[in-house]
């Protein structure tokens, strides 16, 4: 078995779904018999109260770093401020990252076989080439979004600007200097071995949903009574409050349906534009839409329970640079999915396979509405959709399914450097 040190911007107690996915990860490679040490941050995004009093973090070095124990990992954590809105300020905070990461990575922890870099951000893959070449250990980079593609995509950087261009550079030396790449989908596959990078060191290996934790549930359940949403159609949008989704569309349908007072928005989560949500809600007085924060991890089987219709808005232009991982989450609910995002996306391949909702255009506010309303008409046949999406994550995407994938590449690589 490898001795692996995972290298990640979030884990666990962090509550963002990229730290559930690799923090579960994480776990299973031990089980395995893997030896995992893990280099991560001080919990800064959606942090799980509940999670945190199960992993309590030991300060060292006057808080310049902390130590944990998740399911007998050694998990070391750099300083981070809470994450905030301030591109400049989350710039520097990467930085004080990726320097006291590789400064704790060369000088408190021992040999490695492999390093497992989960990006963003991109530059998280430097610090890994460095790591594993200071522990003569294979590099696997995992693509969890497409930089400096996605900045691009929604407007924060210009194509052909003088950052873009040192960033697309960044990117090729990660790319080529990686053992192996593991991408979550065909699209970012196709869009890495388009620079150049040859096919067989890229790896499709799709995002999981743990479907033993996320079953389909009674709509009638503790987080629904607490709302007084048991007898009403609920909309869902779970997940990253970001500069990708389309929350404006998505008010304006909500604008449009108040002639239908049974249906009622929920928004759960936390991000970069939350507190633009939350201003333009209680503006435009949309009194039939919920804006929650983050809830502790251990409510999200009943938070999706309580909906009818689960809602995957993204910009135009994104959906091939970024897939979020709550798709799987909602098949595993059972619930049907509305993807409101480009149609050449992997996301609408997934819909269409499992034939677990509709998909309609990205940004298309009379789309999203006649797909909501023709979902509340029709409920007993988007019913049958999320109990397709269940029965399709038990067979391709269970966390069990996808933990094997990791472990055969890293054993391959591991035998290979032997």
């Amino acid at each position: 078995m490898a001795r692996i040190l995972v290298l990640s911007l979030v884990f666990a107690p962090d509550g963002v779904s990229t730290s559930v996915i690799v923090s579960e990860l994480a776990h299973d490679l031990k089980k395995r018999g893997h030896a995992v040490t893990v280099l991560t941050t001080y919990p800064h995004y959606n942090v799980d109260v509940e999670a945190r009093a199960q992993q309590p973090l030991k300060r060292r070095w006057g808080g310049l770093f902390y130590q944990s124990d998740y399911h007998g990992i050694p998990v070391w954590h750099t300083t981070m401020r809470p994450k905030g809105e301030q591109k400049l300020g989350r710039i520097f905070d990467y930085m004080v990252f990726h320097v006291i990461s590789f400064a704790l990575g060369v000088l408190c922890l021992g040999r490695q076989d492999a390093v497992l870099a989960v990006s963003p951000p991109l530059t998280i893959g430097v610090i890994g080439w460095l790591l594993a070449a200071v522990k003569r250990a294979k590099l696997v980079y995992n693509v969890q979004e497409l930089y400096p593609d996605t900045a691009v995509k929604i407007g924060v950087l210009k194509q052909g600007s003088l950052l873009v261009r040192f960033l697309e550079r960044v990117e090729r030396f990660i790319y080529r200097r990686s053992s192996a790449l593991a991408v979550i989908c065909q699209a970012f596959a196709d869009a890495i071995t388009a620079k150049n990078i040859p096919p067989d060191r890229v790896h499709v290996i799709p995002n999981f949903v743990d479907t033993a934790f996320i079953q389909p549930g009674p709509k009638t359940n503790a987080f629904a009574a607490e709302l007084g949403l048991q007898d009403r159609y609920v909309v869902l949008y779970a997940g990253n409050i970001g500069m990708t989704q389309s929350f404006d569309t998505l008010l304006e349908v909500a604008e449009r349906l108040q002639d239908e007072p049974n249906i009622v928005f929920l928004i759960v989560g936390d991000g970069a534009r939350r507190s633009y949500l939350e201003t333009t809600i209680r503006q435009q007085q949309r009194d039939n839409v919920n804006l929650l924060p983050y809830q502790p991890r251990s409510r999200v089987p009943d938070i999706y329970a309580t909906s009818d219709l689960c809602l995957v808005p993204l910009m135009g232009g994104t959906a091939q640079t970024t897939v979020p991982s709550k798709l799987y989450t909602i098949m595993a609910s059972g619930r049907p999915a509305l993807v409101a995002v480009d149609d050449d996306s992997d996301l609408v391949q997934t819909v269409k396979r499992a034939r677990c909702g509709i998909a309609v255009r990205p940004d298309d506010a009379d789309a999203l509405e006649n797909a909501i309303r023709q979902a509340f008409s029709q409920q007993d046949v988007f019913h049958t959709y999320g109990q397709n999406g269940r029965r399709y994550v038990e067979h391709h995407l269970s966390r069990a399914a996808i933990s094997a994938q990791y472990h055969a590449l890293i054993e391959s690589l591991v035998n290979q450097h032997s």
